[in-house]
């Protein structure tokens, strides 16, 4: 049965049955969701299962570089989708995509691991997270331009930050099922081949999730603009080919969605990421303290979405970059304090330093399996990265070699030159213990020690993490629609959507593990975040407008 789409003159109100194709199509979303966020959930197995046969560091950074091939192509989706949506319609642009998805997160769940295909198991994988990719970036703009264009005016941003729960909502079903299976099968059992069960998972949620999206009828909007013929015949051109409208784009993504990405992305993921690779904690113990953050957040989508339909959706926006910007340093240092106090303590009383050849010293992001660590200074800082070891660089004379001070003690690095592959391996052995040994000495944890976490202090600072985000993307989704006219609406607001989430917020892991490879500084790569979401507090400041009365059921 179809839910029918009432006349453009009856959907200012919102009926039960409009609120039944809200429902219906968030429901749907949140499983699209859960689709591509159990790959970066489960990115540290993922590193083993596809990635085996390169050091942990460069592997660690493979899998969150295919993580974010899937955001890479989000863009060119939209510009696919949000094309056909503007052309035939929401409902059918909605089939396609979470077909796409779900079939793409089912083949994962079958693919051999390197161990069996070889080169071939991460080729594949990368390819199926950009049909992903593709996938996602023509859902958002759909669903957002969906749900709006059936809500009265005056309650977009209530309407549509349902919408926006989804993402987050869909992460933790990630988290749940992955905690569940896992729990259920024991570590051993779940890295060998456990981890697969979520993603063919996804078949049973593709069946309901298709169910669902065919019940759902044409936007009345679309539907009413179709019937007088005033459709966009060339959306792609009248959107970003008319400067008006270039402009839009291009400010959107500059003030609004970038800001936006690099703080959701860095107050979820980021933040699970630090907590396992940097500080040490166990995983299930980390996905936990993440999905209690996440439970005690959601609900504030819905108060900053309704809250912007009396104050505008600019002020809030504005206020979750200005917070982000200005307090995720002293946030993250309060999850290390309170989530590894052991590592906080080393930090301080037995600072780690790397004195070396500054021309020794190479770019620690590794983009294929060739390269390998061979100067002395490259050798340690490696070395150090993998422990999550914070340290400070210092320059020595040319041609010296590297050493690593840790508090009071000196540890010589060593160097590849010269020695045949058994010699280095033995010396490099040597050198690990070594260095070990004195991280220890010096009181740095191997892990963190789960009786010393304050979970509780924990999960309150991950909770404000993930406020900071409802702030930013609770009301984006009535802005972004209110922007655009209804004729290129589906493609105007996708493109710098997923330009932003795709690009500035796909990236963030990676871009902010590679900084902090770099630097030596735990802290360092925060300033990605920071940077982006001070431009764009002051682009929106300066030339974004306030949309919340704009009337978007004239036809335009």
């Amino acid at each position: 049965m179809t839910i029918a789409a009432t006349a453009p003159a009856g959907f200012r109100s919102m009926t039960d049955e409009h609120k039944m194709v809200i429902f219906a199509s968030s429901l749907g979303t949140v499983f699209e969701w859960y689709d591509f966020y159990i790959y970066g959930t489960l990115a540290t197995i993922l590193a083993k299962q596809f990635f085996s046969a390169a050091p942990p560091t460069a592997a660690f950074i493979f899998t969150l570089l295919a993580f974010a091939a899937g955001f890479a192509v989000r863009p060119f989706g939209a510009v696919i989708f949000g094309r056909l949506g503007d052309l035939v319609g929401r409902k059918y642009t909605f089939l396609i995509t979470m077909t796409l998805m779900g079939l793409g997160t089912f083949l994962i769940g079958l693919l051999p691991a390197y161990g069996s295909w070889g080169i071939a198991a991460p080729i594949v994988l990368i390819l199926l997270r950009l049909l992903q990719g593709l996938a996602l970036g023509g859902e958002y703009g759909g669903a957002a331009t969906y749900v709006a264009e059936h809500a009265p005016h005056g309650r977009r941003g209530y309407y549509t930050s349902w919408i926006q729960t989804t993402a987050t909502l869909g992460l933790f079903m990630a988290i749940l099922i992955v905690l569940g299976v896992r729990q259920a099968q024991g570590e051993d059992t779940f890295g060998d081949w456990g981890w697969r069960i979520p993603f063919l998972l996804s078949a049973i949620l593709l069946a309901v999730s298709i169910w669902i999206r065919l019940r759902l009828a044409e936007s009345p909007l679309f539907q009413q603009m179709r019937e007088e013929g005033r459709q966009s015949r060339a959306p792609l051109s009248e959107a970003f080919g008319t400067w008006s409208n270039a402009r839009i784009a291009i400010l959107a993504l500059l003030g609004a969605t970038a800001g936006e990405a690099v703080v959701w992305y860095g107050g979820q993921f980021y933040a699970l990421f630090f907590l396992t690779q940097t500080l040490k904690v166990p995983s299930v113990t980390a996905n936990i303290m993440i999905a209690v953050g996440l439970a005690i957040g959601t609900p504030f989508f819905i108060l900053f979405g309704a809250l912007s339909d009396r104050i505008g959706r600019k002020p809030i926006m504005l206020a979750g970059f200005a917070l982000a910007a200005l307090t995720y340093f002293p946030i993250f240092q309060g999850i290390t304090h309170f989530a590894n106090p052991a590592l906080e303590a080393a930090l301080a009383s037995s600072p780690v330093t790397v004195v070396a050849d500054p021309s020794e010293c190479s770019f620690q992001l590794k983009l294929t399996n060739t390269e390998k660590y061979t100067t002395s200074c490259d050798i340690a800082k490696s070395l150090l990265v993998s422990k999550s070891v914070n340290y400070a660089n210092e320059a020595a004379p040319a041609g010296t070699p590297a050493q690593i001070k840790i508090g009071d003690t000196t540890v010589p690095s060593i160097a590849a030159a010269g020695l045949s592959a058994d010699e280095f391996k033995a010396k490099n052995a040597e050198f690990e213990k070594a260095v070990g040994d004195a991280i220890v000495a010096h009181g740095y944890p191997a892990k963190a020690d789960p009786a010393q976490i304050n979970g509780v202090m924990t999960v309150i600072l991950l909770a404000v993490l993930v406020i900071y985000v409802t702030m930013v993307y609770g009301p984006i989704a009535a802005w972004l629609v209110e922007l655009f006219p209804t004729r290129i609406r589906y493609t105007g607001l996708s493109l710098p959507y997923h330009i932003g989430n795709g690009w500035f917020g796909g990236f963030l892991p990676a871009i902010v593990f590679a900084i902090v490879a770099a630097t030596g500084n735990i802290y360092a790569g925060l300033w990605y975040p920071i940077v982006v979401a001070a431009i764009s507090f002051v682009v929106a400041l300066l030339f974004l407008p306030e949309t919340k009365d704009r009337d978007i059921n004239a036809i335009a």
